[in-house]
């Protein structure tokens, strides 16, 4: 099981910006901010954060100005229902990020309904709903 994972980005303030957006029909905030690390999470009373965002830095030879390709990434948010999913994707469209699969049923497993967008590092990142329970 996962407590928490770290996408290093190279423009931390666009990424803020569309993290913050893209976020929140999936009902997450922002909850810790540790200097230039931020840390999402869902607003549920308590200070845990499960994703959370970071300069790219010197870690595997980024120089964190921009100019070092950062990995990219696939991550999958859970979503509360099939009009979350579509509302993440109009969010995450309207701060700037690129579609990569709009809202619909995927042949995965039965049940499975997600949207895909790019952030602005080109990550791919998914909103999806819990097939056991919709």
């Amino acid at each position: 099981m996962l407590d928490h994972l770290t996408l290093h980005v190279r423009d931390i303030d666009h990424s803020i910006d569309f993290y913050t957006k893209a976020l929140k029909p999936l009902g997450y905030i922002v909850k810790a901010h540790h200097e230039s690390t931020l840390g999402f999470g869902v607003d549920d009373g308590t200070p845990h954060s499960d994703f959370y965002i970071s300069p790219a830095n010197n870690a595997d030879g980024n120089k964190g100005d921009g100019t070092s390709p950062t990995p990219v990434t696939h991550i999958a948010f859970l979503a509360p229902s099939r009009q979350s999913v579509r509302d993440f994707h109009d969010a995450a469209l309207a701060a700037g990020g690129r579609d990569n699969g709009a809202p619909g049923p995927r042949d995965y497993h039965p049940g499975y309904y997600s949207a895909f967008v790019l952030d602005p590092d080109g990550n791919n990142i998914e909103a999806v709903v819990d097939w056991a329970h919709e």
